[in-house]
């Protein structure tokens, strides 16, 4: 038996302990608890708001009206048909089919940068977990999406074991990983058979992002949910200040008052593209402007196809 000595044996480990990523509030059972239930209870908040909308479904759609025929229920009586052709009609309805939801979820160096406690990475993950959640009560199969350098693509399914898993999973991150938004999207575009939801969760510091999510939304629904660190806004009290990109490495000099980043390109592409697109800052209270922008993009009951 071969003895390393302790020295050795430090040096490795010091090594080893260099090698890997950071992690989100270091994942202890209790610590993944307490994750799953704050994911459940923001899915529980957001179920009203995804009730009867087009991304998820309205349980049954009006087909046409036939005529009677012994044996239909009473209730199903298209009274205004039956009125104008003089004979007893009822409405057929069909069945909605429950469309696939993926979440591609940002993964990049600058997702977990941040100038307060709460990273965009890690509410980009919650937000994500509680939608996941949410799709799943109403049957739709959920998939995600690793949209950096890491490979990370699990297909829709309606195993919440599995969603479970690649949540747990993501809460590991690199601080030098860098963002391959645009040609996850190009890559997801061609393999998705049918009509898909797609959630984007993403701080749109790439510049092809946004208009890869606008030639995806021609076939697709495209939701962007960008999260904003509040320093990418404005540094109150600073003057000029030279920062640098944190994926590329790109130099910026930007005054304190104004944005550290131009969206003004990014949310025209979107708005062009019919991409529904909502900021979520990290500092700010969210559940309620999330649960109202997916009602009022739901449009009561339209059904998805």
């Amino acid at each position: 038996m071969t003895v390393t000595p302790r020295s050795e044996r430090a040096g490795r480990r010091l090594a080893h302990e260099r090698e890997l990523p950071g992690l989100l509030r270091k994942v202890e059972p209790l610590a993944a608890r307490k994750f799953v239930i704050a994911i459940r209870r923001l899915a529980d908040d957001l179920a009203y708001g995804l009730d009867g909308s087009r991304f998820l479904g309205s349980g049954i759609d009006y087909v046409q009206s036939r005529v009677y025929q012994p044996g239909d229920p009473i209730k199903s009586i298209d009274w205004r048909v039956t009125a104008r052709s003089g004979k007893v009609h009822v409405k057929q309805y069909e069945a909605q089919r429950r469309i696939p939801a993926w979440f591609v979820i940002d993964t990049s160096a600058s997702m977990v940068v941040s100038s307060i406690a709460l990273s965009k990475y890690e509410l980009a993950l919650h937000i994500a977990g509680g939608l996941a959640l949410a799709c799943l009560d109403r049957t739709s199969p959920v998939g995600v999406l690793g949209a950096g350098s890491r490979d990370l693509r699990i297909e829709p399914s309606l195993a919440k074991d599995q969603v479970l898993q690649w949540l747990l999973q993501l809460r590991r991150y690199g601080f030098q990983e860098s963002t391959r938004l645009a040609r996850r999207l190009a890559e997801l575009r061609p393999t998705l058979g049918s009509r898909a939801l797609v959630f984007l969760l993403t701080d749109l510091h790439e510049p092809g992002a946004a208009h890869a999510a606008a030639l995806l939304a021609q076939q697709h629904e495209v939701v962007v949910l960008q999260l904003q660190d509040p320093a990418e806004i404005t540094l109150r009290g600073a003057g000029f200040v030279r920062a640098s990109e944190a994926e590329t490495g790109r130099a910026l000099v930007v005054h304190g008052r104004s944005h550290l980043l131009d969206a003004a390109h990014a949310d025209a592409e979107l708005r062009r593209g019919g991409v529904d697109h909502l900021r979520i800052r990290t500092d700010q209270p969210f559940a309620h402007r999330l649960r109202h922008f997916l009602r009022a993009r739901g449009l009561a009951g339209r059904g998805a196809r």
